[in-house]
Formats: C-alpha cells, structure tokens, sequence
C-alpha cells in the first residue's frame, strides 16, 4: 500500500475547529433585493455576451436562503469550446442593501456554497448581512459547481489513509507514492475530462468578474479567506477598474513557490504547535510533561512510532504518520481548539486510534459512514497542480525534504516530497509565480494574524506591500483567518470598511 503526502496549502477558513479614503460612490447606494439578478448590460467581447448577459433567476432552498446557477466559459480562451456551471447561494440584506458580497472560504476546494448556505453566521457578522446579499459560490471543480471527479470512497481511503510498504524517503518509498500519485491523476482525468485542464485560479477569477456582472454590480464586493486571499488578489490583478471593496484575510503570498508555502507552513504548524504546548502545560490536564521541548520530543517520537508501526483504529482502518500530522494540525487552526487537540494526545498516547481519526476525518471530509461529504481532497490537488511549478527531480526533492526538517524538526519530515502529487499531472503549470500589484484599484484590505499556522503573518505582510493599493490590518494573536473570529477591532475595522468604505489611516494593530 501507498501513503499519500499532502502539501497542507491553506485549508479553507471556513472549517469550523471548535469541534463540537472613503467616500460615497454612486455604485453603492442602496437598492431593494431583487429576485431576479439583473445583468449590468456592460460591453464584452462579442463571444462573451451569451455569459455576461443571463439573467439569473433564484428560488427558495433550505434556511431560508436563495439559489442560482451561473453558465461560464469552460475555456476563456475559447468560450465556443463549451461552458461549466457555478452555483451559488445567497442570503438576502436584512436591511438597505448595498449589493452583493461575494464570499470565498479557503482551500482551494472549499465549498463557498455550503459556506454561506450552513453557517453564513460564521461567516459574517449581523452587520454585514443587513447591508449586503451574502453570496457564495463554488468555484469550477468544486462542489456543486462542475466538479472534479477522482475516487469513489474506498479508494479514497486507501490513497489518503494507506500505509507505506518501504521506510519513508527511501527510492522504494518514493515508488510507492509516485504509483499512487500516478493512479490518482489518471483517474482524475478519466472521470473530469476537459474540464481538469481549466480549474486554474486565473479561470476561477475570471468567473468572479462574471458572477458580479450577472448580479448586476458594477465593482466587485468580496470576501476571501486564505485560499480565497489568492483568488481576490487575481481578480483585482485583472480587473483592476471593476474592484470594490475587497478584503484578503489570512493572505497568501502570489510570489512564493511551492516549496517556499511548504517550508513556511512547516515553520508556522511548528510555531503554533509550540504555542499549543506552552498553554498546554500551564494548565493541569494536559497530557505532556516538562517543558515544551520535551513535550515536542514525545510527539516526534510519537509520530515516528506510528510511522513505524501503525495503530488499528476500531473501524479497522490504521493510524501512520501522515494521518497522525493531519489530526495535530487540524485543531492547530483555531486556539479554541486545544483542548480537543489535548484529548486527541491523549487517546494517542494510550494507544487508541479513534480520536485522531475522527480529527483527521474532519480535515478530509470523510464522513462516520466511509463517505466523503465533498470533493475537496480532488479540487485541492487539481487547482494547485495547475496553480504551482513541481519539482520531479528526486535530488532536489531530497535536498528540500532536508530544508523542511531542519526548518521544522518535529513534523517537517512529514510534509516533504509533496510535489511527487502532481509531478505526473496530466495538466501542467506553465506560467510563473509573480507578485500581484494591481495597479489602479481601489483600496483592498489584507488581514493579517501574527501566529496564523497556514497562512503565516509574513505572507499577509508581503501581498499588503505587493499591492498598490493594500492596506495591512493586524490581529495579534492565534489561529487562522481573523474576521469574525477574534476581537470586535478585526470586525469594526472590516465592517467599517465594507460598510462604509473607511480605509484605516494605518494598521491599527488588534
């Protein structure tokens, strides 16, 4: 059997971890919420009429929401070569609307349209939904949108949760997950056709501008999280005359390659971990003993062990090393986490399996039944393989794993050699990580927090300055995403801005 490494790129913020400088425009007055989305009527090129001109129609769906289906392009080089289906979902203003604020979870694959659909509340404050129609959408590949198709439950499991025959690292280990990887693409490929080809975050940022033509808004109003940071700073990089209020919270940074968001996830994952171990051990029910560093110890040594020799979970399935990390970090998200993260330890260290299953089941998506509740784990690897360059030299691979290590001593050997993923990817990367400037736009929030294990503080530092127009807003403190989810001065100034379009004269440092 094979083990699958996973590159832990940016899950979506939308994953719930507790377990259990101004000025008025014109565009901006408020409206009544129609029921039908009327286009804006701009001018497109002629091929792209038939898309910028639907006239949406929405009907009721659960929780008192609204749902429409938007036709676009498959290909936006070729708008005649066929069209995909996004869905979206939207909550109506409870009050004088201002028009639509599109919403972006993370990911990528995360689902905007559960996102908003199941816990909009989560989402946004009261604030927000009585000034806009909250909207979320699945991006092409994901979800209820045209969607990537790879695995039926059964091999999912085995490519995510399979234990390796050879010792991590050696040529035979690396066999076994190019034979995996190998197996994977070209069942994605089979089962997604054209469209795996064209799920890249440009294309998805080109049916942003879509989306908010056919709800009839001349600028665009977003939201992103994570993930969702790099699909609003591509829209703003190519529509820049058409950006709204854009707020980037939990940012990526556009410039850095695929080993450089590895090696800095590590580090952050580490940093987050040690933060955990520090609160931990300051409180008296904490499973570990002595001093952080002896407590980073004993799960370097746990993970080895399990690497080593696999724990049987009750459902018969095996706890290794990569399903160990994924139930550590899943929790590491959120501070108010910790102490599920505690409990977890605990089971692990007395020799019982269920709970981090449970946890890293909840980061796969894989429900109590061996069903997997979306299509997440496809759409995360097709839209990164077509987003990032992979390196398939194993030299390099080696020396990078070694980087990793020394970077993250206690899990950095257990997120090397990601790239082996996509190196034999049916559709390659062909264009270059640059920064994202976007020249003319209006002025775009990026949300920073200073110990953000998967998006770290840096990269959020790094987009403020890249774009013309950024203005850095910094929370200090744990967990990742900030809006909505640490103080009433992320949410005043996020608010305030969406709202009313003040921009802070600096970071106000929250």
């Amino acid at each position: 059997m094979t083990q699958r490494t996973r590159v832990f790129t940016t899950m979506a913020a939308a994953v719930a971890v507790t377990l259990g400088l101004t000025g008025c425009v014109t565009w901006f007055m408020p409206q009544p919420a129609p029921s039908t989305s009327t286009p804006t009527g701009e001018k497109v090129d002629a091929p792209l009429d038939p898309f910028y001109s639907q006239v949406l129609q929405w009907s009721d769906c659960d929780n008192g929401m609204q749902c429409s289906t938007v036709s676009a392009p498959l290909d936006w080089e070729d708008p005649a070569a066929g069209s995909v289906d996004l869905a979206l979902v939207r909550q109506p203003a409870t009050g004088d609307r201002l028009g639509s604020l599109l919403l972006n979870p993370g990911g990528p694959g995360g689902s905007g349209y559960e996102f908003v659909k199941a816990s909009v509340d989560y989402a946004t404050d009261a604030a927000l939904q009585e000034r806009y129609d909250i909207v979320g959408f699945d991006p092409r590949g994901v979800g209820k949108s045209s969607a990537v198709a790879c695995y039926e439950p059964a091999q999912m499991d085995e490519y995510l949760y399979g234990i390796a025959d050879a010792e991590r690292g050696s040529d035979a280990w690396v066999q076994e997950l190019e034979a995996s990887a190998t197996d994977f693409a070209a069942s994605c490929s089979d089962k997604t056709g054209a469209l795996l080809g064209q799920v890249d975050t440009r294309s998805a940022a080109r049916d942003l501008d879509l989306m908010r033509a056919v709800l009839g808004d001349a600028q665009l109003n977003y939201l992103g999280f994570s993930y969702g940071t790099f699909l609003g700073a591509t829209y703003a990089e190519l529509y820049p005359d058409k950006v709204g209020r854009l707020v980037l919270d939990g940012a990526l940074d556009p410039s850095t390659s695929n080993f450089e968001v590895t090696s800095t996830q590590a580090l952050g994952f580490e940093n987050a971990l040690r933060a955990y171990l520090t609160d931990c051990l300051a409180g008296s029910a904490c499973p570990f003993d002595g001093t952080v560093d002896d407590a980073m110890a004993t799960i370097s040594a746990l993970l080895a062990s399990v690497d080593a020799s696999p724990i049987t979970a009750t459902d018969g399935r095996q706890l290794g090393a990569n399903a160990l990390l994924t139930a550590i970090i899943y929790p590491l998200y959120q501070a108010t986490a910790w102490t599920n993260l505690s409990d977890m330890f605990e089971g692990v260290l007395q020799g019982s399996a269920d709970g981090a299953m449970q946890f890293a089941d909840g980061y796969n998506g894989r429900n109590p039944d061996g069903s997997y509740r979306d299509n997440s784990t496809e759409a995360f690897t097709a839209i990164n393989c077509l987003d990032y360059a992979y390196n398939d030299d194993l030299t390099s691979m080696r020396a990078e794993a070694a980087q990793i290590e020394q970077i993250a001593p206690t899990i950095g050997k257990y997120m090397a050699y990601g790239d082996i993923s996509c190196s034999s990817w049916p559709h390659a990367f062909a264009g270059e990580r640059q920064a994202i400037h976007a020249t003319g736009a209006a002025p775009i929030l990026v949300v920073g927090t200073t110990n953000d294990p998967a998006t770290p503080y840096v990269w959020a530092q790094n987009l403020a300055e890249q774009l013309d127009s950024g203005q850095l807003v910094t929370y200090e403190g744990e967990g990742h995403t900030a809006y909505n989810k640490s103080n009433a001065c992320i949410n005043d100034t996020v608010d305030s801005y969406l709202i009313d379009g003040i921009v802070p004269a600096a970071d106000p440092m929250c």
